[in-house]
């Protein structure tokens, strides 16, 4: 309410207060209009008491020109000093309750729409007897993975005290839990529809699939038992169990993830399975799940450590192709053939040339980085200084001292591949070895059964792996997929399946904006949504817009939320 005060003083009057008064008149129909005056106080020394006169009406209240008083208001508070008109136009009792960072959850909660991820949960949701704000929690546990990472119970905190998450006000760790087993249930159906959906909002490129695994562990000295039936056999294998670590910890329970990305570092679904298993059985089953999406022509590119002789035909099954990456040492005869073989290098891009070799129906394209040979050169000459300081005075050991100093060489994988024993049993620098290390500097090689590409498209499909690679290091970094607070085979699962809806999340936001969404968090955080207090009601309202954060959101279509988000007034009586 607008209150103007103005005192004087005379011989026969205390004081005179300027104020807006409201007057109602009933109508036969029973309506109440209401009137707005501004009228004063004076003094009536007959009558001895004080009475009201109406200095202007402004009319009906329903009817105000309410620019018209906000202009009037502006024009009195020139005259007063800052802080007394700060004080003039806000409510005495109005107190500034609490302020919480808006701008990271209202884009995640934009792009979580675009992509029609609320669409398809609320489908899945239809009738199924479950609380109808599932898909606002699943939203928010994905959230919270992006903003700031949580436990699932410490996540119930964040939602209520730390957080704006339009549509969930607070969460308990019950309703996360049953939501996450939703989410478990509908995983495939909702996989499939929401790459749909991004394939048309981002017009991606499917003509080439991504895959590679790593794995997550535990802190914790026992693994999950097998399931075993009436006669001793194992129908279904722990899920957490010790095998074949990326992180290298061999020493601790683990399970395996596998995952695949478009070209542009989209990630299109995660798997998880028992983490004693081969990544071979992984990448068909990925294979086999994909295949009932009908994507059309698809390429599958994945790293040396599947490429063996079968996974190589079971990918080339249904007229699909392969881009496989293939060991310089140690690899097959037709990859020792083919490094070998002699000819040009052509450039293809910055640091990159590349060189086609065709051995039957195999294509062999030898990559070369300048720049990583002149590292890999360094490397090896520390290495080489390294060896010859161990080898000094090996030929005085006794046979079994040198034996031992043999077993620590070989021990690590750089040294040892550089040593070689004579005839008579002394440790030397294995000089041909070392040609032949020379001979890979810079060097990596790719393997394609797909005869329509040419080499520069097979060594740059190649060359995008890393996106799978930098998909890994932001799942365990920026989204912090561990530490895992879950035992239960089904929660570690929906967790993982969490974590992957978060990255695909972030990656949309990268790719709109070409940023990283550490700059994109750190600045969108800085918009808040401040909460404030009175007997008049409750009102919630932003920061201001800085330039950079209205160009974030242009760049992903997103518009700029409304200065006031909630107006609660509270109800008073009619005067």
């Amino acid at each position: 309410m607008l209150v103007l005060h103005h005192v004087a003083k005379c011989e026969w009057c205390y004081s005179l207060g300027m104020y807006l008064r409201t007057i109602s008149r009933h109508n036969k129909d029973g309506s109440v209009v209401r009137y707005l005056q501004l009228a004063h106080n004076h003094w009536d020394p007959l009558g001895h008491q004080a009475k009201a006169q109406v200095i202007h009406s402004f009319g009906r209240e329903d009817q105000l020109d309410r620019e018209a008083l906000k202009r009037l208001a502006r024009s009195l508070t020139r005259l007063l000093e800052p802080q007394e008109a700060l004080a003039a136009t806000t409510s005495e009792d109005l107190a500034f309750v609490e302020s919480r960072p808006l701008g990271g959850a209202l884009v995640l909660d934009h792009l979580w729409h675009q992509l029609g991820i609320d669409q398809g949960l609320r489908r899945l949701l239809a009738g199924r007897k479950l609380d109808p704000r599932v898909e606002r929690v699943l939203f928010a546990l994905v959230a919270n993975r992006a903003l700031e990472p949580l436990s699932k119970l410490a996540g119930t905190q964040w939602v209520r005290e730390r957080v704006f998450i339009p549509g969930l006000a607070e969460v308990d760790e019950d309703s996360c839990y049953r939501a996450m087993d939703f989410l478990l249930e509908c995983e495939e159906e909702l996989a499939k529809a929401i790459y749909f959906s991004t394939a048309e909002l981002l017009d991606l490129n499917v003509d080439l699939i991504f895959f590679d695994g790593s794995s997550t562990y535990w802190e914790t000295d026992q693994e999950d038992s097998d399931q075993v039936d009436e006669d001793g056999e194992v129908v279904k294998l722990g899920f957490r169990s010790y095998g074949h670590s990326k992180d290298h910890r061999a020493d601790l329970p683990q399970v395996l993830i596998g995952m695949a990305v478009t070209r542009e570092g989209i990630p299109i679904r995660v798997w998880s399975c028992p983490g004693n298993t081969g990544e071979s059985p992984l990448l068909r089953q990925v294979r086999d799940d994909l295949q009932g999406w009908q994507l059309g022509r698809v390429v599958w590119v994945a790293d040396r450590g599947f490429s063996s002789q079968a996974n190589r035909d079971y990918l080339q099954q249904d007229g699909e192709n392969y881009i496989i990456g293939e060991k310089l040492r140690g690899g097959s005869k037709k990859a020792a053939w083919a490094l070998s073989w002699p000819g040009l290098y052509h450039q293809v891009a910055e640091n990159l040339q590349v060189k086609e070799v065709v051995l039957e129906d195999d294509r062999f394209v030898i990559c070369y980085n300048p720049e990583q040979a002149v590292r890999d050169q360094a490397v090896r000459e520390r290495l080489l200084k390294r060896l010859e300081a161990e080898l000094a005075d090996s030929d005085q050991l006794s046979i079994e001292k040198r034996s031992e100093l043999l077993g620590k060489l070989r021990t690590k994988p750089g040294l040892g591949r550089l040593l070689r024993v004579t005839k008579d049993g002394l440790l030397r620098v294995d000089r041909a070895a070392v040609e032949r290390e020379a001979h890979l500097d810079g060097k990596y090689l790719a393997r394609s059964s797909d005869p329509t590409m040419t080499a520069d498209e097979i060594a740059l499909g190649y060359k995008q792996l890393l996106q799978v690679e930098r998909g890994w290091r932001d799942m365990k970094t920026t989204l912090d997929l561990r530490p895992v607070y879950h035992r239960k085979e089904e929660r570690i699962r929906a967790h993982i399946v969490v974590c992957w809806l978060a990255l695909l999340l972030i990656r949309v936001a990268e790719n709109r904006t070409q940023d990283t969404w550490r700059n994109l968090r750190h600045e969108l955080q800085r918009l808040h949504l401040g909460a404030f207090q009175g007997s008049a009601g409750r009102c919630l309202q932003r920061t201001e817009i800085t330039s950079r954060q209205a160009e974030i959101l242009k760049s992903l279509e997103i518009p700029e939320p409304s200065r006031f988000l909630t107006l609660e007034a509270n109800t008073r009586p009619a005067a």
